[in-house]
Formats: structure tokens, sequence, C-alpha cells
């Protein structure tokens, strides 16, 4: 088979990958340096924030955190941070969740060391650095 066929079929194979293999999202920062992003649906929100925290927020180990909330159909937060395994709380209490910011979209994944997510149908799953992370959806809430 000459080189130019099998170039021509090589190019035409990358063009044809799933949207699973799409590129990293950019997310901006706050002026503060924390980084909101929402899933499409509007169901699941996520608050990046950066080691040393902010003026008006520190993480429990000085961090950095990723902290991501579930609306519907019950109210959870998973808090990971860079050690040890995500927590998992099943009544938070009313808080404010999902405002009006960067919709990290179907396919796409985001990260900031330690930590990166991947946005699907399905739901939102994500990991630190140390393997503990978690997975949130409508139907199911897990950390490990």
């Amino acid at each position: 088979m000459p080189i130019r066929t099998i170039s021509a079929a090589l190019v035409a194979s990358f063009l044809s990958l799933p949207a699973a293999f799409a590129a990293n999202q950019t997310v901006p920062a706050s002026a503060g340096g924390q980084i909101e992003f929402n899933t499409p649906s509007g169901n699941i929100g996520c608050i990046y924030t950066p080691k040393g925290g902010t003026s008006t927020y520190q993480p429990r180990d000085g961090g950095p955190e990723l902290s991501c909330s579930r609306v519907e159909p019950s109210y959870v937060t998973v808090i990971l941070g860079p050690k040890g395994s995500a927590t998992l709380i099943k009544n938070p209490g009313e808080q404010g969740c999902c405002s009006d910011v960067t919709k990290l979209q179907y396919g796409n994944s985001w990260s900031k060391a330690p930590f990166s997510c991947q946005s699907s149908t399905k739901g939102l799953s994500c990991t630190g650095s140390n393997g503990h992370g978690f997975f949130l959806s409508k139907a199911k809430a897990t950390a490990k």
C-alpha cells in the first residue's frame, strides 16, 4: 500500500474520533483565584479553591480544594482535597449552587493540579492525583 494512501487513512481515522476525546476546556478564574463551573444540566456546580485559599475562604487543610454540589433529587456536596479520600456530605443544608458560570460541556474535561474532571451525559467524574475522587449524577453520588 503506498505511503500516501496510508497517510490519508490515518488522517481520516483521527478526524472521526468520538467527542469523548474532546480537548481540555479552559475555565477562567475569578479575581480571588477560585474557578467555578457547572454541568450543562445546571444540576451540578463546582468551585476550585487554590492552595492557600482566598481572602474569604480557607480550605480545611490549606488547599487546593475542589467542592462540587448536586441540587436534585437531593442536595449533596463532595469535597476533595490534595490528600485522602473525598468527603461526601449527604445533607449539607441549603446552600447556593450552580450560578450563571461557565458550563463544562459534555465530553469535555477540566483540570487544575492536582484535580481533573470529566463531564458527560451520565454525570461528572473528578479525580485527584492521589487517585481519590467522586462521581455525581442525578441518580448517584459516590466518593472514594
